[in-house]
This record gives structure tokens, C-alpha cells and sequence, in this order.
């Protein structure tokens, strides 16, 4: 059984403490350590080597954004988990463009958020396909001609059919879904996203979904396609 090192990140010590009771009973779960803001987390992570790290969106010192920037820019990063209270909070999508694999809301069901971590532990982003179309509507109602601009000039490093992937990835499908979609094997699709990722400089499909809907991606193809 592969054990899933987790850092827990939280200004409050009695959301902490119940994160650490919840998480730790876990039998794939180890807490190697928590933090009560974000100034503390890189020194940390350097320390313990954390696989993932729920991180609070709101501490008062360092924020879980400016943390999440930090972490991502450290080679071996570990993936960040970000917990909020809002499900479209422009934090929340501001850490995502970060390099954050996902949220969970602090008043998730236990088992959700557990099965969070280990998705997030197993290289998947843990966002479904609605709470990322609200996401994304948000992030689009705020795009400015610059942003809009800057996106579309990286999406244009991408060959057809990598851009294809890429807005399917946009929209919230699976693997599965995309190979079904576009006529290929899943181990392709993996290979396409890689690419993706390794051309545009990103983190993760997250990321990949949020240039998309910068660029206007899917204005542009419509909501029928792959």
C-alpha cells in the first residue's frame, strides 16, 4: 500500500485539529506536519517531503495563494489542495492559475475530502466537470482583452490536435471521454496532455482548462464538439 504523505495548512488549530483526526485515521494517510500560516509551509515541505498539502485559501500573515506560488516554483513540488468556502472565489481561481491541483469546500464530507487527496496523490485534478464549468464562467466574466490576448498567443505553440485535447480538457472530460471522443487511445491522450503541460509551461489539466477558457476556446468551438 502506497502512503500518502500530507501537509496541513490552516490558521485555524481546531479546523486543523479536525483535519489531522479526519485524515489520520486513514490507514493510506500519514499528517507528516501542519502549519498555521503560509509563511511557514516551504521550510516545512523542504523538511518533511509532503506528497500533497491542503492548503487554506485565508491565513492572515501569508496566504494560501502566495504559498501556492512558492510551492510550485520549487522543483519536486508537492500538489496543493486548496480549501475555501466558496465554490467561485476569485482566490480560488487565482490559485488554480497558480499551479493548485483543485479544491475542496471546508464543509466537504469527510470521505470526499479524503478521496480528494488521493486523486490529487494519483496525478489527477480534483474538479468535476460542473464545478469547473462554474469556474470557468466565473473566470471568463472577468477575462480582460490583455489576458485574452496573452492566451491565445500560447494556445498558437500548439499543433491541431493538441489544441483539440486541450479544449476538450477545457471542458471537463476524462481521458476516456477524450480518446472516445477524438478517435484515439487513452495512453495517446495521456501523451497529448504531457505535451500540453511541457509547450505551455503548465502545472496541471486545471490550468490547461483555464488558458482554454481565456483564450476563448470554446466560444469559439462551440459546447458539441469533443
Amino acid at each position: 500500500m502506497t502512503v500518502i504523505r500530507l501537509l496541513l495548512v490552516d490558521d485555524d488549530p481546531l479546523v486543523r485539529a479536525g483535519l489531522s483526526f479526519m485524515m489520520g485515521g486513514a490507514e493510506d494517510i500519514e499528517i507528516v506536519g501542519e502549519a498555521a500560516d503560509g509563511g511557514e509551509v516551504e521550510e516545512l515541505v523542504r523538511r518533511t517531503g509532503p506528497d500533497v498539502v491542503l492548503m487554506d485559501i485565508r491565513m492572515p500573515t501569508v496566504d494560501g495563494l502566495a504559498a501556492t506560488e512558492r510551492l510550485r516554483a520549487l522543483e519536486g513540488a508537492p500538489q496543493v489542495v486548496v480549501l475555501t468556502t466558496f465554490h467561485a472565489d476569485d482566490q480560488v481561481l487565482r490559485a488554480l492559475r497558480a499551479g493548485a491541483a483543485g479544491f475542496v469546500l471546508k464543509d466537504t464530507p469527510p470521505a470526499e475530502i479524503l478521496a480528494a487527496v488521493r486523486r490529487v496523490a494519483a496525478g489527477d485534478p480534483v474538479l468535476s466537470p460542473a464545478v469547473t464549468r462554474q469556474l470557468m464562467a466565473h473566470a471568463v466574466a472577468g477575462t480582460a482583452d490583455t489576458r485574452r490576448a496573452g492566451a491565445r498567443e500560447r494556445i498558437g505553440a500548439l499543433n491541431e490536435r493538441e489544441r483539440e485535447v486541450a479544449v476538450a480538457v477545457g471542458r471537463g472530460r476524462s481521458n476516456a471521454e477524450i480518446a472516445a471522443a477524438l478517435y484515439m487511445s487513452v495512453p495517446t491522450v495521456k501523451t497529448h496532455v504531457s505535451r500540453i503541460l511541457a509547450k505551455l509551461d503548465l502545472n496541471n489539466r486545471v490550468q490547461i482548462a483555464l488558458l482554454t477558457y481565456d483564450a476563448g476556446l470554446l466560444d469559439e468551438d462551440g459546447r458539441d464538439g469533443p
